[in-house]
């Protein structure tokens, strides 16, 4: 696919990995993308931050990509905005994981009436994994709609991959508070940290700490343009390599400003290590999602 690809084979091989796994990729409908993509687009007059999209390409190509990079599985982490949106998603995003088989058939969510119906039904269709947008969704984690779909998910033992941190700008419910009250409520929830948290990287690694079910996304932390305005703190390095049984790969392609093969060498100059890497980039994902979906 040509030489990034053969940067990223090149990574994973030299730890004698057979691929690696990205818990945090979208693909959603294509006039909800490009609306995503539209966003971006004007993201530095937002939050002063120019945000080019890297791979703002067709479907087809962006799955040849991943593919070419030796991405084994990946998500389509699709999320609502409104009332309204989660059933229809959740029906767009099972057809994508049937027709595309390394694929984890994703689902979301929203605090409304008949959520924990359409949550049964995507659970009981194979739904592998749940994305939660508190930021965008603009909703609090807490309400009470919420609570049988987050008894159903923590009973079924599916991972919620959560943008629940305040970066890349604060949203009404976003922040380690929420959370915190969501999980002493369901704390078996296998809940993952979209972006390690980011800016609040310290009160999740505690959470992560203190709950075994939880655990973090990597997407877009530690890259040269995430530690421009949101560095990872120093002090929290050595509870980084202790949760590193805890720590998943995302990326957040294609929706990022830089080559996909950056996250990557973030995560290398960390410096925790191969084992820590092997376990980050492949190892806690395939425990999480067996291949055989048992």
């Amino acid at each position: 696919m040509g030489p990034e690809s053969d940067d990223v084979v090149r990574f994973w091989e030299r730890l004698g990995l057979p691929g690696i796994i990205d818990v945090h990729t979208h693909f959603m409908p294509e006039r909800v993308l490009r609306k995503v993509w539209a966003y971006f687009d004007a993201a530095a007059a937002l939050t002063g931050l120019e945000w080019p999209i890297t791979y703002r390409y067709e479907e087809e190509r962006r799955l040849e990509l991943l593919r070419s990079f030796g991405v084994r599985r990946f998500t389509s982490m699709v999320y609502p905005h409104k009332p309204g949106m989660a059933s229809w998603l959740n029906g767009w995003a099972a057809g994508f994981a049937a027709r595309t088989p390394d694929c984890l058939h994703t689902a979301t969510l929203f605090p409304e009436e008949g959520v924990e119906v359409y949550v049964k039904e995507a659970v009981e269709a194979g739904a592998r994994v749940f994305k939660a947008h508190l930021q965008v969704g603009a909703y609090d984690p807490n309400d009470p709609l919420l609570e049988p779909a987050w008894g159903l998910l923590a009973e079924a033992g599916i991972p919620v991959v959560t943008h629940c941190g305040s970066g890349p700008a604060p949203g009404a419910h976003t922040g380690p508070e929420p959370i915190g009250r969501l999980l002493a409520r369901h704390p078996r929830l296998r809940l993952v940290v979209a972006h390690m948290g980011m800016p609040e990287y310290a009160e999740f690694l505690a959470l992560a700490a203190a709950y075994p079910e939880v655990r973090l996304d990597t997407t877009m932390a530690f890259t040269d343009f995430s530690e421009g305005f949101s560095p990872f703190p120093a002090a929290e390095r050595g509870r980084l390599a202790d949760l590193g049984d805890r720590v998943l790969l995302g990326t957040d392609f294609p929706n990022i400003p830089y080559p996909y093969v950056h996250q990557l060498e973030a995560l290398e100059r960390l410096g925790l290590g191969d084992a820590w890497l092997r376990a980050v980039c492949h190892g806690n994902a395939a425990a999480l999602f067996p291949a055989d979906g048992s």
